[in-house]
């Protein structure tokens, strides 16, 4: 196979390692961080003005055709929305809260709050759809105090607004026939007066552009500040990483997310500072959704593609069905990129297969490490090392702050693009800085090769989640998880690691049940704990503790025990957040007599255990 990847301009990264007598190292690269703006709206302004014309965002109307803004026209609705918010009061005290998911009128809405300084905060829309009991959703609007909420389509949102809306609060929707509530396109039509460049000239680069919510241990949600600031020199991070992009406009086709980073910030902000084109995907990594993402990318060629494993994964399995999909996919694609989890390694050499049986060579899949707090990129990989797990050297203007902890480096970062706290918690935010100011990520890190800091660093795990067994023994959690993630594939969607002061480790597996009936040959009718209880699908597991068992390196590493849940993950339960990631704790506890079952002497029926 061969090596080369696609000759396309990438950044350099020079590591800069100070040591300090008390073990604490500083990280850094020599490159420094080239000018940004003082605010995003420049960059809206500049592209309304430098290329008015070219599509700005396009997404696929109700009969199947791409439905197009330019840059202009978006300047001109923003302007008009902005008025419309500033009429209705809205400010720091009474922001504006978007409950619905990616579409025109979610970007034009938060684009118009940002034109004037009214922070927005994109709430996840499972915690009004999915959610039964709108716990997080009212948290989430008590703690802002929004003076508007948007939603789609009202009568979808009724159940959720009757639930959290506040009586001082108002609500739009682009479809609200049937309520008693304002319309999009009545604020659309607000006439624009001096007040909104009155508004505008007073924003600059501390001002809040919108409220981030992320969970934490406890599953309630905390609101990531985001200023312009941050949001621009993490965008001048990503542009000198991926300087290709300033040569040639991104043209993204996109289904992640906006309530988060990785889709809100990351993605958007890639299109909107480079002067680029996003198309919405209306598609999910899911059954039944994905096929939407195929067909907008049968039509539409990305040039950087971002996605998360499992898109990937089932992105695989159409390329080698499609010749001309394949064709399209690859024709303009500098680069590749995953966040939220670990990607398969054979899912990473099918993409390079794929991209040489197409073009000769491969397209590069870059690696990292971010979070909410820090906008989110914070570590960046070389193509040379980049794989998963690998999250390599600080991004430029970052300071990487490797703490000794448990006899592991804690990793912590400063820089232009962390947060300034979290909305209203000061005490929460408190805890999150060290006395240096260095935000505490609670990752782990370790140097590819502590003799060549060169090469970068891989994840080592989180700090939270890391135990002992009852000899005192440390289990690394974070590395042992990928483990049996890519040892169970594609069988495996996640797992929770028990063993806490036990004699040795167990999992809980949350299995991809579609997959495991293929495995065992049963159809849809058939309930999943008997496609879970079938001879194949059991054999297929203990095997996968077989092979873990013969490259484990000791207690630590070896898994005795596992059983499969039949029950997914529960959101509202906080055993999982809305964009897939599992909260170990919380499982852990909601399931303790699953993990009691998992210790019993015998084991009873269902636990799997290593002879």
């Amino acid at each position: 196979m061969s090596s080369s990847f696609r000759d396309v301009r990438l950044g350099t990264a020079t590591a800069k390692l100070i040591l300090r007598d008390d073990g604490t190292q500083l990280l850094t690269v020599e490159e420094p961080l080239g000018d940004y703006p003082d605010t995003l709206l420049e960059c809206l302004e500049r592209w309304a003005d430098e290329t008015p014309e070219r599509t700005f965002v396009a997404r696929r109307d109700g009969a199947g055709e791409w439905q197009r803004l330019s840059y202009a026209e978006t300047l001109a609705r923003v302007r008009r929305l902005a008025q419309g918010l500033l009429n209705h009061g809205l400010g720091v005290e009474r922001p504006l809260a978007i409950l619905s998911g990616n579409s025109i009128e979610h970007l034009l809405l938060s684009l118009a709050a940002m034109y004037v300084g009214i922070p927005f905060a994109p709430v996840s829309p499972a915690y009004s759809l999915v959610s039964r009991d709108y716990g997080k959703l009212r948290h989430i609007v008590e703690l802002l105090t929004p003076g508007l909420l948007m939603v789609d389509k009202a009568k979808d949102f009724a159940p959720a607004l009757a639930a959290a809306q506040p009586a001082d609060c108002g609500c739009v929707a682009v479809e609200a026939e049937g309520f008693p509530m304002g319309t999009f396109d009545k604020l659309l039509d607000t006439p624009v007066t001096a007040a909104v460049e009155e508004a505008r000239a007073a924003v600059g680069p501390d001002t809040i552009v919108k409220f981030l919510f992320t969970s934490g241990s406890t599953g309630m949600p905390k609101g990531v500040i985001n200023t312009h600031r941050m949001l621009c020199a993490n965008q001048e991070m990503l542009a000198s990483l991926m300087p290709f992009m300033r040569d040639e406009p991104p043209v993204l086709v996109d289904w992640l997310p906006w309530n988060h980073t990785f889709g809100g910030n990351h993605n958007v902000g890639i299109v909107l500072y480079n002067g680029g084109s996003l198309y919405i995907d209306d598609g999910r990594p899911v059954p039944g959704e994905f096929e939407k993402t195929i067909a907008n990318l049968r039509e539409i060629a990305p040039t950087v593609y971002f996605n998360v494993p499992k898109g990937f994964e089932i992105l695989v399995d159409y390329l080698k069905r499609e010749d001309a999909l394949r064709e399209t996919f690859f024709s303009r694609l500098n680069l590749m990129f995953f966040a939220a989890a670990g990607l398969s390694q054979h899912i990473w050499d099918e993409l390079d297969r794929l991209a040489i049986q197409t073009l000769g060579c491969k397209v590069g899949m870059l690696t990292g490490l971010g979070a909410t707090e820090t906008a989110p990129s914070a570590m960046f990989a070389s193509l040379e090392e980049s794989r998963s797990g690998v999250v390599g050297l600080p991004a430029r203007g970052v300071t990487i702050k490797l703490v000794p902890n448990g006899g592991k480096l804690e990793c912590r970062v400063k820089g232009p693009s962390v947060m300034p706290g979290y909305w209203r918690q000061p005490e929460v935010t408190a805890r999150s800085f060290d006395e240096e100011g260095f935000y505490c990520l609670g990752d782990a890190v370790k140097f590819i090769d502590p003799d060549d800091p060169q090469r970068g660093m891989r994840f080592d795990g989180r700090i939270s989640e890391d135990f002992k067994l009852d000899t005192g023994t440390w289990v690394s959690v974070g590395p042992l998880r990928a483990r049996i993630i890519e040892a169970g594939a594609p069988y495996v969607k996640d797992v929770v690691i028990a063993g806490l002061d036990r004699p040795y480790v167990a999992v809980m597996v949350f299995p991809d049940l579609e997959k495991c009936r293929e495995l065992a040959g049963l159809g849809s009718e058939i309930d999943a704990a008997t496609v879970l209880a079938s001879e194949p699908v059991h054999e297929r597991f203990l095997q996968m503790l077989r092979d873990l068992d013969a490259h484990s390196t000791g207690s630590s590493t070896r898994v005795r025990r596992l059983v499969l849940l039949d029950e997914p993950p529960r959101l509202d339960a906080h055993e999982i957040t809305d964009k897939g990631s599992i909260n170990q704790r919380a499982v852990l506890e909601n399931r303790a007599a699953i993990v009691e079952a998992l210790y019993r002497e015998p084991p009873p029926q269902g636990v799997l255990r290593l002879d």
